[in-house]
């Protein structure tokens, strides 16, 4: 299959290519970041501009399109919101409309921060409420690519694993600062589902295996607080767990407001016959690519 990954240079984008290049075709879109001698064909592309994107389609001829680019931090977004809402909110709705246009398998990356966080258990039948610049573009994007392209599936995530700068995920702000012997903080009142991003490629083809359309949960049947996370890597890599200090989200002296409760349903997932791994199976393939040096293997890309 010939993929084609948008924000190839991002934490999913980056990990979609080396761990889909195994088996398929895969070309990997980039804006600004370029990538060193990555093991996929890169290509150059400004998804904004109409030109830049149908020379890129041409030049891919994709199967499958993953868009994974997104404007993802989230007090950048409460900063620049005209931005938000083109990278977030506009530019995945072009890109289905081309998609169906080509007919042109698409998925499009989502994010589990469209609800307020105060009930939990969410399904993809209940109301999202967004409570950040972020989260409110990301379910515009939502609304646009259901819109444009009945066919797509559109995947609610949350995820962690390495990433070009080491300081992308939750993952690696606690195993660097605990590897380094710092005190961090973690969060007790702030609850989510993560899947370890290789978990979270394998779920997506399987689900673009079984043919599915729609709008999905894609994470983890077991929810932890972002405290308990830290715990369980310290426990994993055999590091100080006293050092991470339980806190309160109000005291993190955030700009966007969190959601607190991000635990979502995945029944959906689940009649299809899809079920992603638990806390403990992700973290141990975490752990595992930590052994076998991704991170150092995935910072070369840098340069």
């Amino acid at each position: 299959m010939r993929i084609l990954v948008t924000g190839a240079s991002g934490l999913l984008g980056l990990n979609l290519c080396l761990h889909l290049a195994e088996a398929h075709r895969v070309f990997g879109a980039l804006h600004s970041q370029k990538l060193i001698d990555p093991p996929f064909q890169t290509l150059v592309s400004d998804l904004s501009n109409d030109r830049s994107l149908e020379s890129l389609l041409k030049k891919s001829r994709p199967d499958l399109l993953i868009h994974c680019a997104a404007m993802a931090n989230v007090d950048a977004c409460e900063s620049h919101p005209e931005e938000a809402h083109r990278i977030n909110a506009d530019m995945p709705g072009n890109l289905a409309d081309l998609c169906k246009k080509k007919g042109i398998r698409f998925i499009h990356i989502s994010t589990d921060a469209v609800f307020d966080g105060k009930m939990g258990d969410y399904s993809e039948e209940d109301t999202p409420n967004p409570l950040s610049i972020y989260a409110r573009t990301k379910l515009e994007g939502e609304h646009l690519v259901a819109a444009e392209y009945s066919c797509a599936i559109i995947a609610r995530v949350n995820f962690y694993g390495y990433s070009l700068s080491g300081k992308r995920s939750l993952s690696e702000f606690f195993l660097n600062n605990l590897k380094s012997g710092k005190s961090v903080n973690g969060f007790v009142d702030v609850m989510f589902c993560p899947l370890y991003v290789t978990d979270l490629v394998d779920t997506l083809m399987a689900m673009v295996v079984k043919e599915l359309e729609g709008l999905y949960h894609v994470v983890s049947p077991e929810s932890l607080s972002k405290y308990a996370f830290g715990v369980k890597i310290a426990e994993k890599f055999g590091l100080d767990k006293n050092l991470i200090q339980p806190k309160s989200v109000t005291e993190g002296g955030l700009l966007a407001a969190r959601s607190p409760r991000l635990t979502l349903k995945i029944d959906k997932l689940k009649e299809a016959e899809i079920t992603p791994p638990g806390q403990s199976e992700c973290l141990e393939h975490f752990q595992t690519h930590y052994v076998e040096k991704l991170p150092e293997k995935i910072k070369a890309f840098a340069g």
